[in-house]
């Protein structure tokens, strides 16, 4: 049987589709709404193009680098992380955003790691569920509708 290697969940968030989006786009604003828990803080500006890159520190004290490899404002954002300076071992964190009307959209999150190259990732990237990705969208969705 073949692995699954990409991994979505979607669901309905009573906001406009550019606020949703603003908080996800705003690298400050992630551990708000990181449903792993894994997010700590970061200082970068706001992503505003693909070939950007915004540095993250996690819970650990680790710090990232995220590779900005697709950009549209307001509907689409995605980026590959990797350590500082070093190169990216080929996952994909994608957050699509989609309006429904002026006052809610529709919001997936998307994990991909068909171009992992780094063994040492895999069992956590095999333990990437969609449940752990609606996690992120309950406390996105939570935040943008308060």
């Amino acid at each position: 049987m073949d692995e699954i290697r990409v991994v979505s969940a979607s669901a309905e968030v009573a906001a406009p589709a550019a606020e949703v989006f603003a908080l996800i786009a705003d690298p400050a604003r992630q551990p708000e709404w990181d449903g792993n828990d894994n997010l700590s803080a970061s200082t970068s500006p706001r992503v505003t193009a693909a070939g950007d890159v915004f540095e993250m520190t996690n819970t650990s004290g680790m710090v990232r680098q995220n590779h900005v490899v697709a950009f549209t404002e307001g509907r689409r954002i995605a980026w590959r992380p990797s350590p500082v300076d070093e190169p990216q071992p080929g996952h994909k964190w994608q957050w699509d955003v989609e309006p429904v009307d002026a006052l809610r959209c529709r919001v997936t999150h998307i994990y991909d790691w068909t171009e992992l190259t780094d063994a040492s990732r895999l069992d956590r990237a095999r333990s990437t569920t969609a449940d752990n990705l609606l996690a992120s969208i309950a406390r996105l969705k939570a935040l943008a509708e308060s």
